[in-house]
């Protein structure tokens, strides 16, 4: 299996790596921080004294964390049965005052102050908005305060879904550029089999690359508990790893797991960073906004793309699939369905079916204006 190091030369990949980490996300989920009674108040001293360890040695922390949920459960004594959005909306709107009490109890002893950070997705998908709480987010680190991040689930019924957090995560490791993300989670790492059915099972300590055997993978360990999974967290580590970061997993549970991490043990699995780093804008439009649509191409113009690097025109343009404006992020895909690139459109989706297998020099003629040559400009188009 390419994609795995040998264990001795990932940990002097991890070394070289770790050394040089000076901004760090971690993210921590609803199992690692949940008990029987709510909150696990002794997970929770153990993450703050790991974090102050890591702010000690010079290192800023954005702390990504789960939890509300199931702090408004305990604080209003529901159980743990199954509820509806409208339900969680309100567990969130009851609980996370109460997480943030906790993290602040937890953090006073260890002169670390904190802020509560809270985000919705479209908070990051409109550039605007995503500057701002970027500008935030280091005005943050440079006061050395702790930003504590969490979904406003109260409002955002989609980021309720499955994977929430680890999404997040990853968006926010990329957004303010830092080294690592470290997923902790109640699973240790990451194996080739399921460790509980398969013998051969072997625990995978560093990755190379993630393509879609590790994505497989990603399918044999998993938790009952909170909104995520370990599929959730390979593909947040892809994310990272497409702007140049690095990515851990590994469990929430153990003792001073971050301190085991960063001092060099093989604790978890690590994965490596990508050599080629893509464009911040570029990084954003293909990870951060949701595709409204699709554009079906022809061969030519996905050699076009693929191979020259070239603008899509409204010559290679089979069918448009979908409603969507101005501006708005579609899916390239080719004529078999494979997708080929995302990118931000000059035309709107009417527009643009009007347009399909046109000459550039018939753009005004058929619309009437002609605001572009290109459907999408190469400097807003993503290649996938």
């Amino acid at each position: 299996m390419t994609f795995q190091v040998p264990k001795e030369e990932g940990l002097r990949l991890r070394r070289l790596v770790l050394d040089k980490a000076r901004r760090v996300v971690i993210k921590v989920g609803s199992a690692v921080l949940t008990g029987e009674n709510g909150l696990n108040r002794e997970v929770i001293d153990n993450l703050a004294s790991g974090i102050a360890q890591l702010r000690r040695g010079g290192r800023q922390v954005i702390l990504v964390s789960s939890g509300a949920v199931a702090a408004g459960r305990r604080k209003l004594n529901i159980g743990n049965g199954a509820v509806g959005i409208k339900e969680k909306q309100a567990l969130a709107a009851a609980g996370q005052s109460s997480l943030m009490r906790t993290y602040e109890d937890a953090f006073a002893g260890l002169d670390v102050k904190v802020a509560q950070v809270l985000l919705t997705h479209g908070d990051l998908s409109h550039r605007d908005r995503y500057l701002n709480v970027r500008n935030t987010l280091f005005t943050l680190l440079e006061w050395g305060v702790l930003p504590i991040i969490n979904e406003n689930d109260t409002v955002s019924v989609r980021e309720l879904r499955f994977g929430d957090n680890d999404t997040l995560a990853s968006l926010i490791t990329n957004l303010t550029e830092a080294d690592i993300l470290v997923c902790l989670t109640d699973v240790g790492c990451l194996y080739t089999g399921h460790p509980g059915r398969d013998p051969e099972a072997r625990p995978i300590h560093t990755v190379a690359r993630i393509d879609a055997k590790v994505e497989e993978m990603a399918g044999f360990a998993g938790s009952a508990l909170g909104t995520g999974g370990m599929r959730s967290k390979i593909l947040a580590a892809k994310t990272v790893a497409a702007r140049g970061g690095a990515s851990f997993i590994g469990s929430g549970r153990e003792p001073d797991i971050l301190g085991r991490l960063f001092g060099g043990e093989p604790v978890g699995t690590f994965f490596m960073p990508r050599e080629e780093k893509m464009q911040s804008r570029k990084h954003w439009i293909a990870y951060t906004l949701r595709p409204n649509g699709d554009l079906i191409l022809d061969p030519g113009a996905v050699r076009a793309l693929v191979e020259r690097g070239k603008s899509l025109l409204p010559s290679g343009i089979r069918q448009v699939i979908g409603k969507f404006g101005k501006g708005a992020a579609v899916r390239c895909l080719d004529e078999q369905g494979q997708v080929v690139a995302t990118g931000l459109v000059n035309y709107d989706a009417a527009e643009i079916s009007q347009l399909c297998g046109a000459q550039t020099a018939e753009i005004e003629k058929i619309l009437g204006y002609k605001d572009s040559d290109e459907v999408i400009h190469r400097d807003n188009l993503v290649l996938l």
